[in-house]
């Protein structure tokens, strides 16, 4: 494993690097400390052509500015809470609203917008991060750390860890955009498998009701490998409220290491398989893209990419029924994600 950096920018008077991870065989991926953000995965298709499979911007100012989230790290809190209120032993905490009425992402303090501390790994890179008390609104000032190890078998493992000097609510997760063709083309030919039968129902303000919606039946099942764009262009008011697929499905008990997701794309040959000891994985069809110029000056355009975010569920601290995600102090928050690419 070859490890390698270079000054890329800077922002907020800081300076920002891009590290390089790269495989024996040229395979590599890419990292900025803004927002500890993965900015590519250059990978082999079945001829062995090295492509790069994730959505991104040419230069570093296309991340300064971006509004999507495209790689970066989000928290403290991924996905939405319900009226950007947070209740915690009785003591009520206002978050930022940076989504009509809920706040989003971490609210407008959001981790994706920070520049992190890091150093290096045997076979990667760990970015650091002090989240004072009360930024965004969220009680508790969390040490977060993010470690990305890459390995000559084209696995990119990513290791969320946080504490906290008093009880808050953490869920953090990776928002990488993947589209196996290295291309920015939409991405109805992705074949996509997801491990589950039931995903949460949410109203039009994308808030969980609190209802578990099996998926046999509907659009939304993906049990089986099928292609993305199979159902992706139905009627359907939960495809037409999220300008696709925007939907959150559950996976099991948090802590325990599991399948989540397969993607693949059988015209280059590339395949992409999650793992994960999260308790979701958030499937997004990236409805929302604006068409900004992206690394090849390709515009980033609706469902041209495949968000496979894997969390807690969005809301939980609403939910009593859901899968907690109150960080006490004393404990560490703690989860994996692998990442494998390889060929069908």
């Amino acid at each position: 494993m070859e490890l390698s950096y270079k000054q890329w920018g800077e922002y907020a008077g800081e300076p920002l690097f891009l590290f390089r991870l790269t495989a024996a065989d040229g395979a590599y991926v890419e990292l900025t400390n803004l927002g500890a953000t993965w900015v590519s995965a250059c990978m082999p298709d079945a001829r062995g052509r090295l492509a790069d499979v994730l959505l991104g911007y040419p230069s570093a100012q296309g991340y300064i500015d971006d509004t999507c989230y495209i790689g970066a790290t989000v928290g403290r809190y991924a996905n939405r809470i319900a009226r950007a209120r947070l209740s915690i032993e009785g003591v009520e905490y206002k978050l930022e609203t940076n989504d009509g009425d809920n706040t989003n992402h971490g609210g407008f303090h959001g981790w994706n917008r920070r520049v992190w501390g890091w150093q290096w790994l045997p076979q990667g890179i760990r970015f650091t991060l002090v989240s004072p008390h009360l930024e965004g609104g969220f009680p508790g000032e969390v040490h977060a750390e993010v470690d990305y190890c890459f390995d000559d078998s084209h696995n990119l493992s990513i290791c969320h860890r946080a504490v906290t000097d008093r009880d808050t609510c953490i869920n953090m997760t990776n928002h990488a955009y993947f589209n196996l063709s290295g291309n920015a083309r939409p991405v109805d030919d992705h074949l996509l498998q997801i491990c589950s039968d039931t995903m949460l129902d949410t109203d039009a303000a994308f808030i969980p009701t609190g209802k578990f919606s099996p998926v046999a039946g509907t659009p939304f099942d993906f049990t089986s490998a099928r292609a993305i764009g199979d159902g992706l262009h139905m009627t359907h008011r939960q495809l037409e409220w999220n300008r696709g697929y925007n939907h959150c499905y559950l996976l099991g008990e948090p802590g325990v290491m599991r399948r989540a997701a397969l993607l693949s794309h059988p015209a280059s040959g590339r395949r992409m398989v999650v793992d994960t000891s999260l308790p979701a994985v958030l499937f997004y069809s990236a409805g929302f893209l604006p068409g900004t110029e992206g690394k090849q000056g390709e515009p980033l355009l609706p469902a041209t990419g495949v968000c496979l975010e894997t969390q807690f569920y969005p809301d939980a601290p609403s939910h009593p029924a859901f899968p907690s995600t109150c960080l006490r102090r004393g404990e560490t928050y703690s989860y994996t994600t692998n990442y494998k690419f390889d060929i069908l």
